[in-house]
């Protein structure tokens, strides 16, 4: 990719938290040609056309998701942008907010407009406290310079954004659990159907999206549809931001065609493994994907490509392992993390993750016998599927993958623990 766009502000000296860089770096001008040029409708039909699909982890066509607002309810349209960003391997979001907010702001007013929003809520993580202080100054000064407010730019158009900061679990990225938060409840997973366009945050229409989606709408405004389907395929364009994280020479965010392959990524743009190390294992999306092995990295990086593969896009927070890697200590980490975000709401997940988590443990201490590898499996198979929400699926499929690619690890641990002795 010749120019970035996401992450724009590697590429200009100025900082483009201050409104005066922004703008002189063209900033609003997008928004201010759809609210002069576009009908709502308009902009819509444009998202849709772009093949934009959600950047959260579920990839759903962010165009289509929108046009599930029903009409003419006499109830108040909500956008909320969910800025909680808690997966494991994943700080894309983050860098945004924290370097280029009003890129955020620019992206939320234009999607607003399109779905008859008036009020919007930027949903950020509890522990993100200096994106949290950079997006209250951000809108406070959109909103001085008339991009936020009444009467937004003389167009007759209407909004305000409000930064609600959450209380830092996990289960607020799924988006009927932060609507029930930002409702200033525990945030416990709706059942579905009703879906939140429909039934959402205060009984109204509501519309989720992601930081990073809510970015590419502005570009998509700015650039046209065509524009963005120059990048990747067909099934699922655009620019894309991969986090890269482990064991790799340069960790960090890299903006690239969708679809650049995992190989290319990892030794490329990371610039490869540490020094005299070999590759293990990786994982994709996110800590709740199914893992890699070495032998499965040449695969493009784009929703339908790695689902062919056997694991999601996900969050395409990309966890590298070399050899070094203790795989049973690794999974062990994993599944405490799911443990302690459970809710708890479902017993499938409130006792599934807990028993996973003990396994694992006793596997790793050195206590694990042959039976309870096969107990995993089953515990995981149960708990896919038979919950609310998908976090008991998130802490199954690492299990489940880990346990198919990785047997020997695991088998070479119990044996350890056995004094090398193998018993039946």
């Amino acid at each position: 990719m010749a120019e970035k766009f996401l992450l724009r502000f590697e590429d200009v000296t100025a900082d483009l938290t201050a409104i005066d860089a922004y703008e002189s770096d063209g900033g609003y001008e997008t928004v201010r040609k759809v609210l002069k040029e576009l009908e709502a409708g308009a902009v819509v039909d444009m998202v849709k056309e772009s093949g934009l699909r959600g950047r959260g982890g579920a990839g759903f066509p962010t165009g289509l998701k929108w046009t599930f607002v029903p009409k003419d309810t006499g109830k108040p349209v909500y956008l909320l942008c969910n800025a909680d960003e808690s997966e494991p391997g994943t700080f894309k979001d983050r860098e945004i907010i924290e370097h280029d907010p009003h890129q955020l702001l620019e992206g939320i007013i234009i999607s607003s407009y399109a779905i008859g929003c008036h009020d919007a809520y930027i949903y950020i993580r509890g522990e993100f406290a200096l994106g949290y202080a950079v997006l209250v100054k951000a809108v406070a000064d959109a909103a001085a310079r008339g991009y936020l407010g009444e009467d937004i730019l003389g167009s007759g158009y209407s909004l305000r954004i409000h930064v609600h900061r959450g209380a830092g679990a996990y289960i607020c990225g799924e988006e009927t659990g932060l609507i029930e938060s930002l409702e200033g409840k525990r945030a416990y997973p709706r059942i579905k159907p009703p879906f939140p366009a429909v039934y959402g945050v205060f009984g109204s229409p509501t519309i989720v999206n992601n930081v990073e989606t809510l970015a590419c709408v502005k570009h998509i405004a700015a650039h046209g549809s065509d524009w963005f389907r120059s990048f990747g395929p067909e099934s699922g364009p655009g620019p894309k931001l991969y986090c890269v994280s482990g064991h790799v020479t340069k960790p960090g965010v890299y903006e690239l065609p969708m679809g650049t392959s995992l190989r290319e990524i990892i030794e490329v743009h990371a610039g490869g493994l540490r020094p005299g190390r070999s590759l293990k294992a990786v994982i994709p999306g996110g800590s709740s994907v199914p893992v890699l092995t070495a032998s499965e990295i040449d695969i493009d990086m784009d929703f339908d490509s790695v689902a062919a593969a056997g694991s999601m896009l996900g969050s395409a927070g990309i966890i590298v392992m070399d050899d070094t890697t203790d795989i049973v200590k690794a999974l062990r980490t994993i599944s405490h993390f799911y443990h302690h975000e459970s809710c708890g709401q479902c017993s499938p997940c409130r006792e599934g993750t807990g028993w996973l988590e003990r396994i694992l443990r006793r596997i790793d201490e050195g206590g694990g016998t042959d039976e309870d590898l096969r107990t995993l499996d089953h515990v995981a198979a149960g708990m896919m599927g038979n919950t609310i929400c998908v976090l008991a699926d998130a802490a199954a499929m690492p299990v489940r993958s880990f346990l198919s690619k990785f047997r020997d690890d695991f088998e070479a641990k119990i044996l350890e623990g056995q004094g090398g002795r193998a018993v039946a």
